[in-house]
């Protein structure tokens, strides 16, 4: 233990200090007073030394309302993560840990098509199209709205795992660049891009 907080569960494994940061955080009680009062040097300096501590609490209490929510929570992820029983990887960003989170949460209840699809564009920010073949108990997610493997793939196939039926198999199709989305590129346009770039190349 190091402090009040496990070790590795924060994010850089660090435990804030409430020293730390109070220069950033200033506010200016003196406007509150008449200016006599705030001219006088033993107001000014209770003036100063609270307005340090104030704008550190205000800032302290901004920071913990965004833990109350999965879209702005940072160190509160971990307590998130805990609520919907996932590990915690403090090797992902707080926003690939916030799209676990999100896709978790949509993927309560019956699984449908439709929570396929938004769960899958949770991970991918892109559109997404579930194709069933219910006859072989099999389903297809195929990504249209970006070009190659989304990122957080392996996060994303855990969810799936989690929400789909027992019984069903699945298969992702990726789509590529395709040579007739190059007819405006020239070759001096991509000579610095590679073979992969280019098959995912956003603008082609």
């Amino acid at each position: 233990m190091y402090g009040k907080n496990q070790y590795g569960l924060i994010q850089y494994a660090q435990e804030k200090n409430a020293d730390e940061g109070q220069k950033d955080y200033y506010v200016d009680l003196a406007r509150y007073a008449p200016p006599f009062l705030a001219e006088v040097q033993e107001l000014k300096a209770i003036y100063e030394t609270e307005g340090y501590a104030m704008g550190l609490l205000e800032h302290e209490l901004s920071d913990l309302l965004d833990q109350c929510f999965i879209s702005t929570a940072t160190w509160g992820l971990t307590r998130w993560e805990q609520v919907y029983g996932l590990v915690t990887n403090m090797a992902l960003s707080y926003e690939q840990r916030r799209e676990i989170l999100m896709a978790k949460l949509r993927g309560q209840g019956t699984t449908t098509p439709q929570m396929i699809r938004e769960t899958a564009e949770m991970f991918s920010g892109g559109e997404i199209e579930v194709i069933e073949d219910n006859p072989n108990y099999h389903f297809i997610v195929r990504f249209i709205g970006i070009k190659g493997i989304p990122r957080n793939m392996n996060a994303f196939i855990a969810m799936l795992e989690d929400i789909k039926p027992a019984h069903f198999s699945y298969s992702f199709e990726y789509r590529y660049t395709i040579w007739n989305e190059l007819t405006n590129q020239s070759w001096n346009s991509v000579a610095g891009i590679t073979w992969d770039g280019i098959r995912t190349l956003k603008e082609a």
